[in-house]
């Protein structure tokens, strides 16, 4: 069997296999990179934060040029609206687990129809008890 060749390197030597890659690699600055970054999100921010308040506004105008008449109306509809937008959010579940719910509340109803039933049951026994009837 051949054995592998070591190669030993000492502090204060140079390899010049080891410079030449050095000098290969391009030398990258992640700090740089970091604050571009940065500065991009903080850019994405502001348009972001600079499209709501022009929404805002629009919106503002659009609620002053509504007639008095046509107030409640527009109310009505724009709550219409932002339900809308609220329903559309909500994460519906599947049938499976819609399954597993209705079927929870079955037994949960079931059980408690059972208890009230004892209770009732036996109040009745102990009044007829008490009164003597």
């Amino acid at each position: 069997m051949a054995k592998p060749k070591i190669t030993r390197i000492k502090a204060g030597e140079s390899n010049a296999k080891a410079e030449a890659e050095r000098d290969e690699t391009p030398i990258t600055r992640k700090k740089v990179v970091i604050k571009d970054k940065k500065q991009e999100k903080a850019k994405l921010k502001e348009t972001r934060a600079e499209k709501k308040a022009a929404k805002k506004a629009e919106k503002a105008e659009a609620n002053k040029k509504v007639f008095i008449l046509f107030r409640p109306f527009a109310a009505f509809f724009r709550y219409l609206r932002d339900s809308w937008k609220e329903i559309r959010q909500v994460r519906w579940p599947n049938r499976k687990a819609t399954w597993k719910m209705v079927l929870a509340v079955l037994v949960y109803t079931v059980l408690f129809v059972v208890l009230i039933s004892v209770l009732d049951l036996f109040f009745t026994w102990l009044f007829n008890l008490i009164l003597g009837n």
